[in-house]
């Protein structure tokens, strides 16, 4: 009796995260709503849309609840994930090895290199491999995995760093900055966005990021039927209608690929 007592004790500690959920009858997601194809809250419309609003609409059906998105950015989402402020965010996360000693990741579903955002009219950098040279400033947003990578790999240029995503694209149009990096959702959008851009697209492949979700850690219950959903996004096509409808295909982790 003590034995079965305590399996069902453990079950219930597992799942605990899941059955809070169902009786809450809301996932609560944690969305950056500025993120271009992903999690963006269309100042037009209103209305949140992208890849991410999609898949999270899922994953609640899935679940049989409804959803909360609760607004976070890459500077403090592991503070909201660890202070229980949303069950699990859903943006675009890339997986880094520091993030990972504070969050947990499912598997990934979406990868992607690093692309460069400069105005057409700039004499200096008007190719990525032009971008590491003396006098140029390459703008990034602080806590992306473009600030680590970029600060690894300029030799010459200067890395300045902003803290919301809007600064980079300021600082670029001023001509304080001469370049941004983004990822391929970014990239594409404002170059759809906006007349002045172009895109500084690598000759060879940058190294390529994953992107997956994100947990708090020492849930490993919730953490396998996250993985579950990503699995099943994967195999019955979700993933792939949404990362078309969203322009993401090319970057989409679909069984194909």
């Amino acid at each position: 009796m003590f034995f079965n007592l305590f399996v069902t004790q453990q079950a219930y500690a597992e799942s605990s995260r899941e059955q809070s959920i169902a009786k809450a009858g809301i996932l609560r997601v944690c969305i950056w709503p500025d993120y271009f194809s992903i999690s963006y809250k269309n100042k037009k419309t209103g209305q949140l849309e992208g890849i991410d609003i999609d898949l999270s609409k899922e994953f609640a059906r899935d679940l049989g609840v409804d959803i909360k998105y609760v607004p976070t950015h890459f500077g403090i989402f592991m503070d909201d994930i660890e202070q229980d402020r949303c069950d699990i965010a859903m943006f675009g996360i890339g997986k880094t090895e520091a993030r990972a000693k504070r969050i947990d990741y499912s598997e990934p579903y979406l990868s992607s290199g690093m692309y460069g955002i400069a105005s057409k009219t700039n004499p200096v950098v008007t190719s990525w491999e032009s971008m590491d040279q003396e006098g140029v400033v390459v703008c990034v947003q602080k806590g992306t995995y473009m600030e680590n990578a970029m600060r690894n790999n300029l030799r010459n240029a200067e890395l300045m760093t902003v803290i919301k995503h809007s600064q980079r694209e300021i600082e670029v149009r001023s001509g304080r900055a001469d370049v941004f990096i983004a990822d391929y959702p970014y990239g594409q959008k404002m170059i759809k966005v906006y007349d002045w851009a172009t895109l500084l697209e690598p000759k060879s492949p940058t190294r390529q990021f994953q992107y997956a979700y994100a947990v708090r850690k020492g849930q490993p219950e919730w953490l396998k039927r996250v993985n579950q959903f990503v699995t099943d996004i994967k195999k019955d096509g979700r993933l792939a209608h949404f990362a078309e409808s969203n322009n993401l295909l090319p970057i989409a982790l679909t069984p194909e690929q």
